[in-house]
C-alpha cells in the first residue's frame, strides 16, 4: 500500500470541481466531464441500445467471450451521471471478470423522482430474463446511489417472484437517505469528496413526496432475506461508510452470504482510481474473483 498514492488521490478529490449539493444541471456537466475525460482503452466496445424500454449501454471487451452479464447501475446521488460515466470502472471490471456489462441509463431526479429509477432498473432485469439469459450468469453491480438502487431492485425482484441473479457487487453504497449513519458526521473531515450538507437537497430531489425511510429508498432497513451473495466494498475515509457497514449487517441478519471489505485510508469509490492506487487495483481483483466464483465454470470455453 502506498501512502503517497493515497495522499495524491485525497488532494485530487479535495481540489476537484464536483459539489453534489450545488445546482444539479451544472453539476451534471461537471460530473460527466470528470468521468469521461480519460479515453477508454481501444478494445472497449460501447454499444447503445434499449432493454425493457430503458436506454442501456452495453460495454464489452473486444475479443473476450463473456462468462456472464453484469447489470450495472451508475452513481450520482440519483441526480447526476449516466451509463457512460460508469464506463471506465465498468469496463475495468468487465475485463478482469471476462464479462459484458449492461449499464442502465435510468431516469434521474428531480425530473423523475422515486420510483422512476427503480422501475427502470427492474424493467431492464426483467427484460434480460425475458430474453432467456440464465440468471445464474447474471450479476448486479452498482456504484454509490447505483449500489443502493441495485439492492432495491433485488428486493423488488424477489417480491415479484423473479429469480435472483448469481450475486451482487456494491461499491460504496448510498443506502440510507435519512442520512442517519454516524459516519455522515464522524467522517466529515476525512472524506475528501463530499460534505454532509450537500446531501439533504439531493434526498429531496430523489424521494419527492415519498418517505426517505421507505425500505426501497433506504435499503439499509429493507428485508434482505433471499437475496444472492453480496460483496460490499467501501473506504474508511467516506461519509457513506456506515451505509456499507449497516447494509452488510442487515444482509447477514437475513442469512444472506455477504462479504464486507473496508479498505483503510481510501475514499468513496476508490476502485475507480485503480490505475493510480494499489488498493483500488487489489479491490477490483477481488471483485473479479468473487464474480468468477459466483458464475462458476465458463461453459462457453
Amino acid at each position: 500500500m502506498s501512502k503517497e498514492q493515497r495522499e495524491a488521490l485525497d488532494t485530487l478529490m479535495r481540489n476537484g470541481p464536483l459539489d453534489i449539493g450545488a445546482d444539479y444541471l451544472e453539476q451534471r456537466e461537471v460530473f460527466a466531464r470528470m468521468l469521461t475525460a480519460r479515453p477508454l482503452p481501444e478494445d472497449v466496445v460501447l454499444t447503445p441500445g434499449t432493454l425493457g424500454g430503458v436506454p442501456v449501454l452495453e460495454i464489452g471487451i473486444d475479443g473476450v467471450t463473456p462468462a456472464g452479464t453484469l447489470v450495472w447501475f451508475h452513481g450520482g446521488v440519483y441526480v447526476l451521471g449516466s451509463a457512460r460515466t460508469s464506463a471506465g470502472l465498468a469496463s475495468d471490471v468487465a475485463r478482469r471478470a471476462r464479462a459484458r456489462v449492461i449499464a442502465v441509463d435510468y431516469r434521474l431526479a428531480p425530473e423523475h423522482p422515486y420510483p422512476a429509477a427503480l422501475d427502470d432498473a427492474l424493467a431492464v432485469y426483467r427484460a434480460l430474463l425475458g430474453e432467456g439469459t440464465d440468471p445464474a450468469r447474471i450479476a448486479v453491480a452498482g456504484e454509490s446511489a447505483g449500489a443502493g438502487l441495485a439492492v432495491a431492485m433485488l428486493v423488488s425482484a424477489r417480491a415479484g417472484g423473479l429469480p435472483m441473479p448469481a450475486c451482487g457487487v456494491l461499491f460504496s453504497p448510498y443506502a440510507d437517505l435519512t442520512l442517519s449513519g454516524d459516519s455522515m458526521t464522524g467522517k466529515a473531515s476525512a472524506d475528501p469528496a463530499f460534505r454532509p450538507g450537500a446531501f439533504p437537497v439531493r434526498v429531496k430531489d430523489y424521494a419527492g413526496p415519498a418517505d426517505p425511510a421507505d425500505p426501497l429508498i433506504r435499503p439499509v432497513f429493507a428485508d434482505l432475506r433471499g437475496l444472492p451473495p453480496l460483496l460490499i466494498q467501501a473506504g474508511s475515509n467516506e461519509l457513506l461508510l456506515d451505509d456499507a457497514v449497516r447494509l452488510a449487517g442487515r444482509a447477514a441478519a437475513g442469512d444472506v452470504p455477504v462479504t464486507l471489505e473496508v479498505t483503510p485510508g481510501v475514499p468513496h469509490l476508490f476502485q475507480a482510481f485503480a490505475a493510480m492506487l494499489e488498493e483500488g487495483d487489489a479491490a477490483l481483483d477481488r471483485v473479479a474473483e468473487f464474480l468468477a466464483a459466483a458464475f462458476g465454470p465458463d461453459r462457453s470455453a
